[in-house]
């Protein structure tokens, strides 16, 4: 049975129970992102990973989730998001078993690639549900803030749970922790979540959902991928060309569509398109910086991986604390300067970060540095995604919220692919520079190959030389290290501060307004 603007009784009155539970979904699929991160140096020596190889791990799972989120987001409008939920939480759990128990970096890539797809079926439309289901603007703002808490928190504990499991069992725990999740949250959604979706019954757009997908697809491995074989190589060039003549068909195609998987016309409103940008820049920074502190505390500051990871825990706490705060602060300065203040903040902890020594006190600089970020990402997270979904009418809600995790996906990816690039380049002729001479001393070539490949490999390869020339190459890999991470911090500071003016002018000072109230179906 339908409902127009009036959300039924039995939603009114457990509907922050419906938030409790999509934030379980939306945890277990958020904290896949970070919890492989603290295992990239066990990874790198029990699967002989190289750089490359460990970005892979983590954008693996990153590339198909970015690629079908068009396609969880129309599928759940179309089918009911809660069906679609339960089914995608089931699938996720079988592939966690896959990754689990693989032995080798092709096995584990591939059970990466596939809990990222059934993942983009689960995310969108736990955002197109609370979005229905809050529908009194102040109380969707602080649901909000809660969903964006949720995300963020996860994020941050992914290390502190990844660094205890692995502690104490093999890698593939990391995995298997998500089977009895995942049944929890299908139980969970099953008892008390309201079925919903899409007010207009239309056919499922398949020419858009293949163009969609193939254009998204195309764009996030050009990005993995060129650090690699080159962003002016032909295989990344062919990959930017392919994305941008599929992506001009598929908008092309969805202005033409009656019933579009994607109204594109969604961009044409600077609310959405700036709030997408800020998310997108938000997790570049995080994900980025996440990839690169997760092995500084472990291979440079010799801290374990469950050590590492509650390293990682003033992070966590702060942005429990902010992210609805954030929330809140936009409901009463507006969303423009929030936002706008909270990507500035950002910049200044990434710059912050890139002026710390090796040797850096944890208690003080480095603390300092990650509650600051985490401080400036909550007033950004939240109030972007309140900001872009509001302006949504009910048959474009999974769509938005397809699109929204699609940039947000799209910008943890390129932080991931651009800062480990940035670090890559430095790394790897430091390394070569700092070892090189000892060729004639009896390291081969393909050692001093091997070198270059990850901070693992350096390591190794210095413990095998001779004690006397030891501690000096420990310092000049370290160094090497610390350049590559300082370079990156800065060029994600920028990335921000230019994204921040953007917002300032684009996004309205106050609080956008729901193009419409929305219809559940339970």
């Amino acid at each position: 049975m339908s409902f127009g603007g009036v959300v039924p009784t039995y939603t009114r009155e457990r509907r922050w129970l419906v938030l409790f539970v999509l934030c379980i979904a939306v945890f277990l699929v958020v904290v896949d992102n970070t919890i492989v991160n603290v295992a990239l140096p066990t990874l790198s020596r029990d699967l002989h990973a190289s750089n490359s190889s460990l970005q892979w791990i983590v954008d693996g799972y990153s590339l198909p989730f970015a690629g079908l989120l068009l396609a969880g987001g129309g599928l759940s409008d179309r089918l009911g998001r809660k069906r679609v939920m339960q089914a995608a939480l089931v699938a996720f759990a079988g592939f966690s078993l896959l990754a689990a128990f693989s032995h080798n970096v092709q096995t584990l890539l591939t059970a990466r690639a596939l809990m990222g797809g059934a993942a983009a079926f689960i995310f969108p439309a736990t955002l197109s549900t609370l979005t229905v289901v809050f529908d009194d603007t102040n109380e969707r703002a602080k649901a909000f803030g809660v969903w964006g808490a949720t995300t963020g928190i996860a994020i941050a504990l992914g290390p502190i749970a990844g660094g205890a499991l692995i502690t104490h069992f093999w890698y593939g725990s990391i995995f298997l922790v998500n089977v009895p999740l995942c049944l929890v949250g299908v139980v969970a959604i099953a008892l008390v979540v309201p079925e919903s979706r899409s007010p207009q019954r239309r056919r499922l757009d398949m020419a858009g959902l293949l163009l969609g997908t193939a254009a998204v697809t195309a764009l996030v491995l050009a990005i993995i991928q060129g650090p690699s074989w080159g962003w002016l190589s032909p295989a990344t060039m062919s990959l930017f060309v392919a994305a941008t003549v599929v992506g001009i068909a598929f908008t092309r195609f969805e202005l033409g569509c009656e019933g579009p998987l994607l109204d594109v016309r969604i961009f044409s409103n600077r609310t959405f398109s700036a709030g997408a940008g800020a998310m997108a820049t938000n997790f570049f920074c995080l994900f980025g910086f996440i990839f690169l502190v997760t092995q500084y505390f472990q291979m440079v500051r010799g801290y374990s991986a469950l050590s590492a990871g509650v390293h990682t825990l003033p992070f966590a706490l702060a942005v429990m604390v902010t992210t609805p705060l954030g929330a809140l602060a936009a409901i009463r300065l507006g969303t423009r300067y929030v936002v706008s203040v909270g990507l500035v903040i950002t910049a200044l902890a990434l710059y912050w970060m890139a002026t710390l020594a090796a040797s850096a006190p944890y208690v003080g600089p480095i603390v300092g540095s990650m509650i600051t970020l985490a401080i400036g990402f909550s007033l950004v997270n939240a109030p972007s995604v309140a900001a872009t979904m509001e302006t949504l009418s009910p048959e474009q809600i999974g769509g938005g919220a397809a699109s929204n995790e699609t940039t947000r996906e799209l910008g943890g990816t390129m932080g991931v692919a651009v800062i480990g690039s940035i670090f890559s380049s430095l790394f790897g002729p430091q390394i070569r520079h700092a070892l090189g001479p000892l060729t004639n001393q009896g390291l081969s070539a393909a050692q001093l190959d091997v070198a270059q490949g990850s901070m693992q490999a350096a390591q190794a390869t210095v413990a095998h030389l001779p004690s006397a020339l030891q501690h000096s190459l420990d310092v000049k890999v370290t160094d090497a290290f610390m350049n590559g991470l300082h370079r990156g911090c800065l060029v994600a500071a920028a990335v921000a501060v230019a994204v921040a003016l953007v917002v300032f002018f684009h996004l309205p000072a106050g609080r956008p307004r729901l193009a419409s109230e929305l219809i559940l179906e339970g």
